[in-house]
């Protein structure tokens, strides 16, 4: 395996900051929102929150700046794939970012690259297999940078739509578990999972408002299913859930006998800080970076130590 060190702290734990997000976070501060803005609030992030991560995430797009900042002894993982998806065209087909490679993201200073694909595992085997060849070729080119590759897998199924509602939250552990299965064998050359939780805890008893669909042992057997899945090491990312339902969530994988590395979090961290920049500008993003952001990634940072499997 190529050396993970750069990306983890001191006790083999990936404990990453995520802030790669181009069109999501367009889409939080609002259409109006210029380049230059979404930069400079990824710098912020970058200064007032790398000292406290083992690693960020960011994008050669708007990030370039962020990650020249970012504290000495913090990682720099480099999102690959544009973001995003042509609706129009079946299969949620993945694109690289055109004037990218992984050589020269690893010029820029990249420690690792980040590859973002959608995946149905009961998507047609034509659709299927355009991403696993495009996955494969992304994992040759680490492979000769000698660069660590993160594969980050999102699921869906465009015959349910909405992958935050019941219908689908009924079918997310068969798409997760299987997914994850299929994209740790060798022939990918990814080094680390980047994967959801095998379950929507909106629906899961003790934790949904209204109706569940899964029991806490139900859902328990899907964390630790997951977990088996793979033997490649893995971590969680917070799909945008408050920063108190992540740590909720982790905390259940942790007692459902989950083996995951770490977590790459990112909207759960910063978010409040993502709404005071367009609320009341620069000065008040910076003041919720130092205050609730801090104190939101030294919680994780504190529970991920407790009950997180070093790789």
């Amino acid at each position: 395996m190529k050396s993970l060190k750069k990306l983890t702290n001191n006790n083999g734990i990936i404990t990453a900051l995520a802030i790669d997000q181009r069109g999501a976070l367009k889409r939080m501060m609002g259409e109006n929102i210029s380049y230059t803005e979404i930069s400079n609030f990824k710098e912020l992030v970058s200064n007032e929150l790398t000292p406290y991560a083992s690693s960020i995430l960011l994008d050669p797009e708007f990030g370039i700046e962020a990650a020249n900042i970012r504290v000495a002894n913090c990682g720099l993982i480099m999102a690959y794939e544009k973001t995003g998806y042509d609706k129009k065209t079946p299969g949620r087909i993945p694109d690289l970012i055109p004037n990218c490679s992984v050589k020269n993201l690893k010029s820029k200073g990249a420690d690792a690259i980040k590859l973002l694909i959608y995946v149905d595992i009961n998507e047609s085997d034509e659709i299927n297999s355009q991403k696993e060849a495009f996955v494969e070729r992304v994992g040759s080119e680490c492979v000769s940078e000698s660069l660590p590759f993160f594969l980050e897998i999102l699921t869906y199924d465009d015959s349910i739509g909405d992958e935050k509602g019941i219908e689908f939250a009924k079918i997310k552990p068969h798409k997760v578990i299987n997914a994850m299965r299929l994209y740790s064998e060798s022939r990918f050359n990814v080094d680390v999972l980047k994967v959801e939780v095998p379950v929507n805890m909106n629906f899961v008893e003790g934790y949904a408002k209204n109706e569940y669909i899964y029991t806490k042992e139900e859902a328990a057997e899907f964390f630790l299913e997951q977990s088996n899945a793979t033997n490649l090491p893995f971590i969680f990312l917070s799909a945008g859930v408050s920063s108190q339902l992540f740590l909720d969530t982790l905390n259940f994988a942790y007692k459902s006998g989950s083996k995951f590395n770490g977590v790459l979090c990112g909207r759960a961290t910063w978010s409040d800080a993502a709404k005071a920049y367009v609320d009341d500008g620069i000065n008040s993003s910076r003041k919720q970076l130092k205050s609730t952001c801090k104190n939101n990634i030294l919680e994780l940072n504190k529970l991920v130590e407790e009950i997180a499997t070093p790789i």
